[in-house]
């Protein structure tokens, strides 16, 4: 089963252009750097979907709460909040 993480995109930390960028995706305050190139339309502050160190899509806040809660019903253990540790 592939699983994708909702994560906020914090920064743009690399744009060679509009289309190949790299950025800073906090995860409940774990930061990664991801590939934007599927998400050209992304910004600073957007939710995205993040399968493989690629970001997928962007979704709402909303969305990436509900997909968070749901992860964590199923017994999985995210570790994606520090202060959980």
């Amino acid at each position: 089963m592939c699983l994708a993480i909702p994560g906020k995109l914090e920064k743009i930390v690399a744009e060679l252009d509009e289309t190949f960028r790299r950025g800073s995706v906090s995860f409940n305050g774990i930061v990664k750097e991801v590939n934007l190139s599927l998400v050209p339309d992304a910004k600073m502050g957007d939710y995205v979907l993040v399968h493989v160190g690629t970001a997928i899509s962007v979704i709402d806040r909303y969305e990436a709460e509900r997909t968070m809660d749901a992860l964590q019903m199923m017994g999985e253990d995210l570790n994606l909040n520090p202060e959980q540790t």
